[in-house]
């Protein structure tokens, strides 16, 4: 078969220009959207840079004295030049105290982002956090983390909520030794400790994290130690202030499976000792139903199911969770293929203004065309978004 010349794909016999693809943008469309969206990130980041900003404007109140954080209707945009991203698009959960609270949902549905929010550290000007509420409650105070100024966000960040990050190689400066790089967590908190009790904390942390070798480790630098131990080397830093709240985004991705056992062991143990609250995001199903008191599932940027760890695993509602329960490989059944759910997610650029879910699901229903569903509660803990449980709401109410 005879291969076609650049113009003959371009043009047809006429020289008429062929029909453009469907992801094709041209330049002047490119250069439109870029300059609205400078517009927007513009304002946005005049906003956030502002000095001396009252109090009044990020001191809040938490609605259930027992959660440590409420994500309240959260919206977290990336503004590109093909269009606007709605990575986080609406997102609702509680953690409370002292408990375990597991994220799920396949790669791209803004489980990330979602964290990154809380921490203030999603890629600006590009990506913002332009709608919803973090309550964070600090102890003396209540901060709502989506207005919260940045000088006053890096006394809370490290301090309050740690991040323990997906890939520890990345995340550790390869140029700096793993002692000064805890130290630094330590000293930029707590400017009143000298550098020997400095340096006698970050040993300590290590000690804590199961190291062997804890002073040999803190002159090591990150190349010289396994991926094991540098997972450990970053929950040591994320531990090192005691913090009320530990966001573990995936920490056992890229560890084989003896030492993912001892990662969870590990959090779950510390969790207890330190009296935090732990927020985990992970693929992994297993991890969750050991680790997690709650459950929230997410789908193209929402939340399409919650509930306490028995509820989802028992009584799965939505029908992604009915297919991520069905994907995950069981030890006591034997089958040829393991399930997978058919199609894609949908273009986060253009969204469509049904259900996200409708063009994979096998039980949608005609309703399902209509606007995007509304949480509906199951329980006082349990809640789905999906037309099918919508009826059975409005009965119990009736």
């Amino acid at each position: 078969m005879e291969k076609k010349s650049l113009f003959e794909k371009l043009f047809d016999k006429d020289g008429k220009k062929k029909i453009k693809s469907v992801n094709y943008i041209s330049g002047k469309e490119i250069r439109r959207i870029s300059r609205e969206n400078r517009k927007i990130t513009d304002a946005l980041e005049k906003k956030r840079e502002r000095k001396n900003v009252p109090e009044s404007e990020y001191i809040t109140y938490m609605k259930n004295p027992n959660n440590i954080l409420e994500v309240d209707n959260l919206h977290t945009y990336f503004y590109t030049d093909i269009g606007v991203v709605k990575a986080v698009d609406g997102v609702s959960f509680d953690i409370p105290k002292g408990k375990t609270v597991g994220v799920v949902g396949e790669s791209g549905c803004g489980k990330s982002v979602t964290s990154l929010s809380i921490m203030q550290l999603v890629q600006r000007p590009q990506g913002q956090t332009v709608a919803g509420e973090i309550r964070f409650d600090g102890g003396d105070k209540v901060y709502d983390i989506a207005k919260t100024p940045t000088e006053k966000m890096q006394e809370i960040r490290g301090n309050d909520i740690s991040m323990i990050f997906q890939e520890p190689m990345t995340s550790l400066n390869p140029v700096f030794k793993i002692g000064d790089q805890i130290n630094e967590v330590i000293e930029l908190h707590n400017a009143q400790m000298s550098k020997e009790a400095v340096k006698e904390r970050s040993i300590e942390m290590l000690k804590l994290v199961g190291i062997a070798n804890p002073e040999g480790v803190y002159d090591n630098y990150p190349h010289e130690l396994s991926g094991g131990m540098r997972q450990r080397v970053m929950i040591a830093m994320a531990l090192a202030c005691t913090p009320k709240l530990i966001i573990a985004d995936e920490p056992t991705t890229a560890l084989d499976v003896t030492i993912q056992a001892q990662i969870m062991d590990l959090l779950r143990n510390l969790k207890d000792k330190i009296n935090s609250s732990i927020m985990l995001i992970t693929h992994d199903l297993g991890v969750i139903a050991e680790m997690a008191d709650y459950v929230v599932v997410m789908y193209a940027g929402r939340v399409i199911e919650k509930g306490t760890a028995q509820e989802v695993f028992h009584n799965p509602s939505h029908p992604y969770t009915v297919g991520l329960m069905e994907s995950k490989p069981s030890s006591n059944k034997k089958v040829e293929r393991l399930y997978s759910i058919p199609g894609s997610v949908p273009n986060p650029v253009n969204m469509p203004n049904y259900c996200y879910f409708k063009d994979r699901c096998n039980k949608a229903i005609k309703a399902c065309e209509g606007p995007y569903p509304p949480l509906t509660f199951l329980s006082d803990t349990h809640a789905v978004a999906c037309y099918r449980y919508m009826d059975n709401e409005e009965e119990s109410n009736g």
